[in-house]
């Protein structure tokens, strides 16, 4: 049966989605922003710093769906600048430390709320 997951720590949805959605033992996020929820805005600051909060929302969406960032099967990784391809690795390093989930990575035109970076995941239940 198919379960909304909607994380009270993530940002609200800025259109008509959930953050994510759970299937049996499979989880799968919405693109995740960053956007911090307390600020109620886009965080200041470059691609690390709109890396580390994207990552933070995603981690805070598998938390909630009963996945975790260990669990991550995969990612997609929207950016809006491929030549900050480098500086948003060394984030996603803090977060994926060791056996590291299959990625695609690539630059889109535009991305909502002018921001730098979306990431979404598709984990398995922890």
């Amino acid at each position: 049966m198919k379960q909304t997951i909607n994380a009270v720590k993530a940002p609200e949805a800025i259109g008509p989605y959930s953050h994510g959605t759970r299937y049996g033992d499979l989880v799968f996020t919405s693109g995740q922003l960053p956007v911090c929820r307390e600020l109620g805005r886009v965080v200041d600051g470059g691609i690390s710093e709109q890396s580390r909060q994207s990552l933070l929302n995603l981690q805070y969406v598998l938390e909630e769906g009963g996945a975790s960032l260990d669990t991550v099967l995969k990612t997609t990784c929207y950016l809006a600048d491929i030549t900050e391809f480098a500086a948003f690795n060394e984030v996603y390093k803090e977060f994926f430390k060791s056996d590291c989930p299959a990625r695609s990575c690539f630059a889109v035109k535009d991305l909502p709320m002018g921001v730098r970076i979306e990431v979404e995941a598709i984990a398995h239940k922890a």
